[in-house]
């Protein structure tokens, strides 16, 4: 197998999964009514000056399903982080409880449930756009391989299989990844 084949291969694989854990990233970030850190985790704090993620100035943890406890590091902390807090558009109240802030996670209604559930499936969608332009990139960069003559006919078509064999398995697992967080989103 040329050089360039492997290369190829390599790159395609190497930004699928990429893709998939952005995508992995994103929903994670997804309120489903249960307490988890990274629903606050990446909320920039204006902190003496200059901006640094929530996760870096304080500790965050979830002593339950429906709270939140954010211990700054620093107890002058405590009110760029509330402010942070209120103005991200995640609507938590903050409160601030000596040298914590609690937050505590309300319910769900099952129509705000079905709007968040639309709102990921865009997002999965992009997550499958991004795997099936890899794949087109790919398949280009291989009929370009075998008409300047580097790679014979049927190597090329064999790596075309793979790439689309590559593709199926991502976006096998892109529909695995929606359907435990669809559910996780809809369940009540």
């Amino acid at each position: 197998m040329a050089e360039q084949i492997k290369e190829v291969l390599k790159d395609v694989e190497k930004r699928m999964k990429a893709a998939i854990n952005v995508l992995k990233g994103e929903l994670s970030h997804v309120k489903t009514g249960r307490a988890t850190p990274a629903l606050i985790e990446n909320i920039s704090v204006d902190y003496y000056g200059s901006v640094a993620e929530l996760k870096t100035i304080s500790s965050i943890s979830t002593p339950d399903a429906k709270t939140i406890l954010i211990q700054p590091w620093d107890k002058n902390a405590l009110q760029p982080i509330e402010k942070a807090i209120w103005k991200s558009d995640l609507g938590f109240n903050p409160v601030v409880d000596a040298n914590l802030i609690r937050i505590n996670v309300p319910p769900l209604t099952e129509e705000r449930r079905k709007e968040i559930a639309k709102f990921t499936k865009k997002s999965v969608e992009e997550a499958k756009v991004a795997i099936r332009n890899i794949r087109r990139e790919a398949n280009d960069t291989i009929k370009r391989l075998e008409k300047e003559g580097i790679v014979p006919e049927d190597e090329s078509k064999k790596t075309v299989a793979d790439v689309q064999k590559l593709t199926d398995e991502c976006t096998n697992e892109i529909d695995g990844v929606w359907e435990k967080k669809e559910k996780e989103i809809l369940n009540i």
